[in-house]
């Protein structure tokens, strides 16, 4: 059995609500939400989509990633379901939501879910650059005794910032209930910041493979279950997608059974201490410098707690004399001279992990979930030879 796949244009997310609803209700087909004008690199690596899906699937999310390897994941009705409701449980019960986060990505998909589950009116930002003042307008029409958003940490940082100088968008971020960042880690430097302002936030982790965020502060939701094997997480539970759409290959690679569950193999480094998930980084993020491993996570994490490197980016570069080693992308100037970085991360890490640049760019090139395009940073770095 089958059903009918529709592509929604992203940009409209009240168009993307609706063909959600429809298809959770029982009475549309299938969604793939997708950009109006997708880049050349998605264009030339997803093929064309088919008219068709398997029957339990109702949503497709396309992503390539920041690392540019592409992908469509499908999930069906009871796994986004299942999410939405782990969600609720963990956040004290459902309420109305804020969509600031792309409708073609899985954490904006859910929270028009959420809304669905809810029965509640998802409130809709505007596409286009993230303007703080026009996030505290639509927060302040909201008209539910709980509300909740989702953001990535560039649009927490901004919030802040913004928040330093204006009450009505430090008083929009205070009226949430509930507010989840995730997309990337959340520094301590900026939770302890968002503290500061007396606004509290939620950590999630997860991927477009779990229905979204499936850890919440680094406590597994709903019946999510997670484990580290050979030191990479894996994941089971009913949020897990049904695998890739027309790739039983990478399917097969990545869900498997064990030990009575279907788990999801996540490419993630990490362990499980004390029933808490603490994830280290990505393990195709990995360089040997020197003959010693650096986990280039470990090392932007590092990086990212000295001020003025919050939004540092860390790469990769070849290196004649060390094989590879870290770079450090910047889009401002930086605030601390090479040696003195090198030194604090030396510290934490060793000495293989030491960045050996600081690179300056005019601007960071984002994907639009709010991650960095590391591929194109990368590219980015080539045309900054050492001095």
């Amino acid at each position: 059995m089958t059903r009918p796949l529709r592509i929604v244009d992203s940009e409209n997310p009240e168009v993307v609500l609706e063909a959600v609803r429809d298809v959770l209700s029982g009475t549309g087909p299938a969604v793939i939400p997708r950009e109006a004008q997708t880049t050349q690199r998605q264009t030339r690596d997803f093929p064309d989509v088919p008219p068709t899906v398997p029957q339990n699937v109702v949503l497709v999310i396309e992503t390539s990633g920041s690392t540019g390897v592409p992908k469509r994941v499908a999930l069906s009705a009871d796994a986004l379901l299942a999410s939405a409701a782990a969600s609720a449980s963990a956040l004290g019960g459902q309420g109305q939501w804020l969509l600031a986060l792309p409708a073609h990505y899985v954490a904006g998909v859910q929270v028009l879910v959420r809304s669905v589950a809810a029965g509640t009116d998802a409130v809709i930002l505007p596409s286009g650059h993230f303007e703080p003042s026009v996030f505290a307008d639509l927060a302040r029409s909201m008209t539910a005794d709980a509300r909740f958003v989702s953001l990535v940490p560039v649009q927490l940082a901004r919030l802040l910032d913004s928040a330093d100088h204006d009450a009505q968008v430090l008083d929009a971020l205070r009226s949430f209930d509930g507010i989840l960042v995730g997309g990337q880690a959340l520094s301590p430097t900026l939770r302890e910041r968002a503290g500061q302002f007396g606004v509290a936030v939620t950590a999630t982790y997860g991927s477009s493979e779990t229905a979204g965020g499936c850890v919440y502060d680094g406590v597994p939701i709903g019946n999510t279950i997670v484990r580290s094997e050979r030191g990479l997480l894996e994941i089971a539970g009913s949020t897990l997608a049904e695998g890739y759409l027309g790739d039983a290959e990478r399917t097969a690679a990545t869900f498997h059974v064990d030990a009575g569950h279907r788990w999801y193999r996540t490419g993630d480094l990490g362990r499980v201490e004390g029933g808490r998930v603490v994830v280290s980084g990505r393990a195709d993020n990995v360089i040997i410098s020197g003959g010693e491993k650096v986990l280039l996570d470990a090392v932007e994490h590092a990086v990212r707690a000295q001020p003025g490197f919050e939004r540092a980016v860390v790469v990769a570069q070849p290196s004649t004399e060390w094989g590879q080693v870290p770079v450090v992308v910047v889009d401002s100037s930086p605030t601390m001279e090479l040696h003195e970085l090198r030194t604090v991360v030396a510290a934490a890490l060793g000495r293989a992990a030491a960045p050996a640049r600081i690179v300056q760019v005019d601007r960071l090139p984002m994907l639009t979930s709010g991650k960095p395009d590391r591929v194109t940073i990368t590219r980015q770095v080539e045309v900054h030879p050492p001095a």
